[in-house]
């Protein structure tokens, strides 16, 4: 479904559900205690880079709840970054495909009816921005229902029937929030978890393969790509996904390849199928042979940390590559503008993150359900000039 309807949708059916469940709730409330949860649900409808980021929360889960059966809830379209990750069986996993209105409501319809069968006694709603995670929290039955929560702050309405309420923290890091949220299931504080969370250390682990598998990858693109072998490869992802306000201007990418090349490196330009006309354009420009598109070219995010784990660095919008590459050896550049790195940097030591800092940035928040008041204007990544990104690319690459 297209961006700008699913907000329609979540801000007016979804706010009138959250209020009907919630005079529900009121009406029928009944006194949780806390307790050691048996079957544990957590939803996690937001991007890929998002469930890397919740990865440190689930580690957290398996650690404090080692009794616990862990089950998560995400997209389809998701469900292989979580099986790379390794910590929900596949099994665990409910997935809702959201390509079409009717495929959403069908599998939202199943999934109400899988989790009054499963009898979860305690939810996490991870997500800021849906009012449809809250609604899936509540419907599932569970006795515990963590979630964020505005308490005094304006914004955020997500129904008052979470009975866990978390409150929100613009100002940590949300890989820190979400450990939060596995906290706040058995604390009495108010708000819930009240700790310091400058003892969490978040990490994600790191995705290995076997050699021969990164071989045999290597050997596939250069088989499409002859002209590139002996070269050192640089990727680019020059996508904006589903906010394409978050793309450093095309025409930097351009100028930025062109360096590259000129310097003797490969450049790769990576993405979906849906951005092949963006990097249609950047190869217009090179006009070189060892200039590639690889858009659509990989058709598991595997295969694409296997090309991560040969390749010399990628240069990033602000997304999933760059929190993939987290698993990875490759080193990145990262572009933040929209949205900030305080919040949702990549956690990897190994990244070097363009972020200015306007008065107006970060705008993409949890406040404006991630509808940007600029129009399109990204100021905030306009000014990163080519020249600083390339002398930073020439450092990693010749340091």
């Amino acid at each position: 479904m297209n961006i700008d309807t699913q907000r329609a949708i979540d801000r007016t059916v979804g706010t009138i559900i959250c209020r009907i469940l919630s005079l529900l709730y009121r009406v029928f409330k009944k006194n949780t205690a806390a307790q050691q949860p048996r079957r544990i649900l957590v939803i996690l409808l937001s991007e890929m880079g998002a469930l890397v980021l919740a990865e440190p929360m689930l580690q957290r889960l398996r650690q404090k709840f080692p009794g616990a059966a862990l089950h998560v809830v995400l997209f389809e379209k998701n469900r292989e970054v979580v099986r790379l990750l390794g910590t929900i069986p596949d099994g665990n996993i409910l997935a809702i495909d959201d390509r079409s209105m009717g495929s959403f409501t069908r599998d939202a319809v199943r999934l109400f009816f899988t989790m009054r069968k499963m009898k979860f006694d305690t939810v996490i709603d991870c997500e800021l921005f849906s009012r449809i995670s809250s609604i899936f929290s509540f419907l599932s039955g569970a006795g515990v229902r963590v979630g964020f929560h505005p308490h005094t702050q304006e914004g955020l309405y997500r129904g008052s029937f979470i009975n866990r309420p978390v409150l929100y923290n613009p100002y940590h890091h949300i890989s820190r929030q979400f450990i939060t949220l596995a906290e706040a299931i058995d604390s009495n504080t108010c708000p819930r978890a009240k700790r310091n969370v400058a003892q969490d250390t978040p990490q994600v682990p790191a995705v290995e393969f076997s050699a021969a598998e990164i071989e045999a990858t290597r050997q596939r693109l250069y088989q499409r790509a002859p002209s590139i072998d002996g070269r050192r490869l640089v990727l680019i992802y020059p996508g904006g996904g589903l906010l394409p306000i978050r793309a450093w201007p095309l025409d930097y990418y351009c100028r930025l390849t062109e360096e590259l090349l000129a310097r003797g490196y490969a450049v790769g330009v990576i993405g979906l199928a849906e951005d092949k006309a963006v990097a249609g354009a950047i190869l217009a420009h090179a006009r070189h042979e060892c200039c590639v598109d690889l858009t659509g070219y990989t058709a598991t995010v595997r295969e694409l940390m296997q090309i991560f784990h040969f390749a010399a660095l990628l240069i990033t919008n602000d997304g999933g590559p760059g929190h993939f590459a987290a698993m990875t050896p490759i080193e990145t550049i990262i572009f933040y503008g929209p949205e900030t790195p305080t919040l949702y940097g990549p956690l990897d030591k190994k990244a070097a993150i363009f972020y200015l800092g306007l008065s107006c940035s970060p705008c993409v928040t949890a406040y404006n359900h991630r509808k940007s008041p600029c129009d399109g204007d990204n100021v905030c990544l306009k000014m990163i000039e080519p020249d600083s990104v390339l002398e930073k690319a020439l450092e990693i690459l010749e340091g």
